[in-house]
């Protein structure tokens, strides 16, 4: 059963560096957006899904999709993501805050669920948890769930002033290890070399190669995938030379 103090924040922009426009992207008659909504949706442990967009007039867009789709959402800071998030997790009341971004549409409900639960059985309890930590990631880039306390968010969000923590919204905390109760969920076996997430041209090819694969499904597992992977590994070959951003990485837009 889902924890009701839980909310699961889902964040998107319109204006995405690399490849503007690729939240709304088509992916097999569905946007990018709507993939990862949906797929979240399916989870057991998640609580309320909702996207948090910016107020520029650049993610008018996003915020008349979540409109139509009947999507909760909240707009906020451009570039301050970890604002937005703490905004967000205000005006929607929450204790526990899921971080997923919107260009991971194909996210296992599973995995979701693997973290929270996670989460919610560690002792001491966890301040922060992620299935994936900078220079360890055993879980598809794509496939990316982190969960904190909205008390842990509050404190990144008034101590920090760093460009990254910002924009980034969870660094802080790892950054940090010995001022936070930090869990790290690894999956077994190792799939961390894996990349389906929508960033560049390349990726939103991949994803929508595999979702015709599946087709008319929309209920794939990550091991399912990773099934058609081992049968076409040509696939490996469409988005290779895609550089994966750090948590260095910053817009230098801003």
């Amino acid at each position: 059963m889902s924890d009701p103090r839980l909310v699961t924040i889902v964040q998107a922009r319109y204006a995405a560096s690399r490849l503007p426009g690729k939240v709304l992207a088509d992916l097999g008659g569905r946007t990018v957006l709507g993939w990862t909504v949906e797929r979240a949706r399916r989870a057991h442990l998640p609580g309320q899904v909702v996207v948090a967009t910016t107020t520029d007039a650049s993610d008018d867009a996003i915020a008349e999709f979540c409109e139509r789709a009947d999507y909760p959402y909240f707009r906020g800071s451009m570039h301050d993501v970890l604002d937005r998030y703490y905004r967000a997790s205000q005006y929607f009341g929450t204790e526990l805050i899921v971080r997923l971004t919107a260009d991971c549409p194909i996210i296992d409900p599973a995995l979701i669920d693997q973290t929270i639960t996670a989460f919610a059985k560690a002792e001491p309890p966890p301040d922060f948890a992620a299935n994936r930590l900078p220079g360890n990631r055993t879980t598809p880039i794509g496939m990316d769930t982190e969960i904190c306390t909205f008390e842990a968010l509050e404190t990144a969000w008034k101590e920090t002033n760093e460009g990254h923590h910002r924009e980034h919204v969870m660094p802080f905390f790892y950054e940090n290890p010995e001022r936070f109760n930090i869990l790290h969920v690894l999956h077994e076996p190792d799939y961390g070399h894996h990349r389906w997430t929508v960033d560049t041209p390349e990726d939103l090819e991949l994803l929508r190669r595999i979702v015709a694969h599946f087709a008319p499904r929309d209920d794939f597992t990550l091991e399912e995938v990773i099934e058609l992977f081992e049968e076409q590994p040509e696939l490996y070959d469409i988005n290779a030379e895609v550089q994966h951003k750090t948590q260095y990485d910053v817009d230098k837009r801003r």
